[in-house]
């Protein structure tokens, strides 16, 4: 009996060493219900964190604070200022000057297309070239028969601006004015200020230098992703042998 006695507590204690984490869990299982009790024995109070840790957690890559949801990224240091000016119409002297001037042209005659290329390369999916060009057109041409100008189509498209913004960590207008002369400091301490300052911007410098914006946009984009389009992959053709015919010899 003895033996059987100790047979079966090495069974157990085998058992146990062979599932550490069932009672690893077992142990740690509280009910929901419990409150937590200090060494005196009273309920311990929990404190919430406060308002300006969670605004210095900083940013993602998304342009979204962390902890609000978003798992990769990591706080975002200095931001990059956008690889040319607003007003640098014809772009710059450099190995992308011709696409530079494509860009101008179609921001100057055909805006809607330039805006619909701009979207499809910052989605990286073909396609939504037609999903974005479309509207814009419409809202280009009920503003140019109603209100005599295209008023209609930045409150469309001015969100592009934030999402390239976003997506590059681009310095925005708030720290531009702030690093130039200083002032909106107190929407640039604040993050969460800051990016509503920044997305109001963004609408701004829609509504009053519409082609200027659109053209500052494509130039970035283009010296940064390419065209979806590149990104397919190519296609293998099998092409079957001809007939053979042996020839007979005299």
């Amino acid at each position: 009996m003895a033996s059987n006695d100790n047979q079966d507590t090495s069974r157990n204690d085998s058992h146990e060493e062979s599932s550490p984490l069932l009672n690893h869990q077992e142990k740690n299982e509280k009910p929901k219900n419990e409150k937590q009790f200090n060494v005196e024995g009273k309920a311990a109070a929990v404190v919430p964190p406060s308002g300006k840790s969670l605004a210095a957690a900083g940013w993602t890559a998304n342009g979204l604070p962390l902890g609000h949801g978003s798992v990769m990224g990591e706080p975002m240091g200095q931001r990059t200022q956008w690889d040319s000016s607003l007003c640098a119409c014809l772009g710059r002297n450099d190995e992308f000057c011709s696409s530079d001037l494509e860009v101008c042209l179609l921001g100057s005659m055909a805006p809607c297309v330039l805006y619909g290329s701009n979207v499809e390369r910052l989605g990286s999916a073909p396609g939504t070239f037609a999903n974005h060009c479309v509207p814009y057109t419409g809202l280009y041409l009920i503003g140019q028969a109603f209100f005599g100008w295209n008023c209609l189509a930045p409150w469309f498209s001015y969100s592009s601006r934030t999402a390239i913004r976003r997506k590059f960590n681009l310095e925005g207008s708030c720290e531009a004015l702030h690093r130039s002369c200083g002032c909106c400091g107190s929407c640039v301490e604040d993050e969460l200020q800051r990016e509503s300052c920044e997305s109001a911007f963004d609408f701004t410098t829609h509504v009053f230098c519409h082609v200027c914006a659109l053209c500052q946009e494509g130039r970035e984009l283009r010296r940064r992703m390419p065209h979806p389009g590149f990104n397919a992959q190519p296609v293998l053709v099998m092409i079957p042998p001809g007939e053979q015919s042996m020839g007979r010899g005299a």
